[in-house]
């Protein structure tokens, strides 16, 4: 593996997906332990809204209806409706956010996807013109199969795409700059194919990625390993490796790395609110998803869904999404793709 794809691999690894555990020292904020992990410390929210920027069975709604679910059960908040606004990457809900000025009672469900489509759409919607409220969680990203595949192994996969990248399409959901869209573009790469040469194909959402995959449109996909653990389970599809460090609980896959291929990857996933929402209700919000992070539902959650806690909040979080644009233009740009 030479410099520059290994230089890639960690960029994207590193850069991309910060394994942050801790959250803001702004003890206005709360904290992940203590008092403030406890619904008895949090303003139960009432009214509140999730919007999810794209299709149903994605790993966004997966995740908003699971923050949805626990803060109810753990007594945090009252009803939620959570609700979707698919379209370019996750760009058209982010817009529908920016002209909620002002509503204090809508979360929006994101991650590096939005990052990602914000930047290759060019979208004059901007995740900097939101109300950062915190990041979550870290997955690892599965390449997966149909269950009668002809690629029963890693490398039938890999050797078929060297052969003909063209006849070997891979899907996501994400445009690209998003994580279902680099995982492809870093494993080519990390085997020696030209990420150029890559035929892969966007899906709005893991919900009609998976019905691509079961349909045989695709000859492999990337996604995230919670969009796929139930599939798998059922011997639906093949997960033939996973782009985390180590195996994942729940799936039967090795690691890239334990397979030859010097890759590591994680996806991260987050809630920010719409601008110019007042103090109050910034902190009501932030006060809620803190507290959930010590309840028991949100434990499990965590364990089902294979999903790694990266809790941070405030000026942190705010940071880490500043960065997050310039990130993903810089892996970009070094795998020849901007």
């Amino acid at each position: 593996m030479t410099s520059l794809v290994r230089s890639a691999a960690v960029t994207a690894a590193a850069a991309l997906a910060l394994t942050a555990c801790g959250v803001s020292k702004d003890s206005s904020e709360g904290t992940a332990s203590g008092s403030a992990g406890s619904s008895a410390s949090a303003e139960k929210l009432t009214g509140l809204r999730i919007l999810v920027p794209n299709s149903p069975g994605s790993g966004y709604d997966q995740t908003a209806r699971a923050v949805s679910a626990d803060l109810q059960s753990a007594g945090l908040s009252g009803s939620v409706e959570v609700f979707n606004q698919a379209g370019a990457g996750g760009t058209v809900g982010l817009a529908r956010l920016i002209n909620e000025k002002g509503k204090g009672d809508l979360l929006m469900q994101m991650g590096l996807g939005v990052v990602g489509a914000s930047y290759s759409n060019k979208s004059e919607a901007k995740l900097t013109d939101t109300t950062p409220i915190a990041k979550l969680i870290e997955e690892s990203e599965a390449i997966v199969v149909a269950k009668d595949s002809p690629y029963k192994t890693l490398d039938d996969l890999v050797n078929a795409w060297k052969a003909n990248p063209g006849a070997v399409p891979v899907g996501g959901a994400s445009n690209v700059g998003g994580p279902d869209h680099l995982t492809p573009m870093l494993l080519a790469k990390a085997v020696g194919l030209d990420a150029k040469k890559v035929n892969y194909v966007a899906y709005d959402g893991g919900g009609e990625l998976m019905t691509a995959v079961l349909g045989k449109k695709l000859g492999f996909a990337a996604t995230g390993v919670s969009e796929v653990i139930k599939q798998a389970e059922s011997g639906a599809v093949r997960v033939l490796a996973v782009t985390s460090d180590k195996p994942v609980e729940g799936l039967d896959a090795k690691p890239l790395k334990d397979q030859g291929v010097d890759m590591v990857f994680t996806n991260w996933r987050g809630l920010v609110a719409a601008p110019g929402i007042t103090d109050a209700d910034k902190q009501k919000l932030v006060g809620a998803v803190t507290a959930l992070q010590g309840t028991e539902e949100w434990k499990k959650t965590l364990a089902d869904k294979g999903w790694t806690d990266a809790f941070i909040v405030g000026d942190e979080f705010k940071t880490f999404l500043t960065s997050e644009s310039d990130r993903v233009a810089g892996v970009l740009k070094e795998l020849g793709l901007v």
